[in-house]
């Protein structure tokens, strides 16, 4: 299964394009700050995730503030041309 749930807020946002077929597409970086319990640790996690959104789901998200705490819903995967993976956005709401 690949779906991942990332509390994290909206760091930069390109301008809303559009895919050959006339798709909206957004691509936007996010960032998330926590801490976590690993091997009964407490660690402080910082992580910079670049994500897309398509369709109504990029019309909606570049329309929200930078720097707004929001959870997002999605899938990774490797673009065509590219080395590290992308999260896709498939829903999101305020956190």
């Amino acid at each position: 299964m690949n779906q991942v749930v990332l509390t994290a807020c909206i760091a930069e946002a390109s301008a809303l394009r559009y895919t050959p077929a006339g798709l909206p597409a957004l691509n936007f970086t996010l960032e998330h700050e926590s801490q976590v319990e690993e091997a009964g640790q407490q660690r402080q996690v910082k992580v910079v995730v670049k994500a897309v959104a398509f369709g109504s789901m990029a019309e909606t998200l570049v329309r929200q503030p930078i720097g707004g705490n929001w959870k997002f819903t999605g899938f990774l995967a490797t673009p065509r041309n590219g080395k590290h993976p992308v999260l896709h956005i498939q829903s999101f709401v305020q956190d």
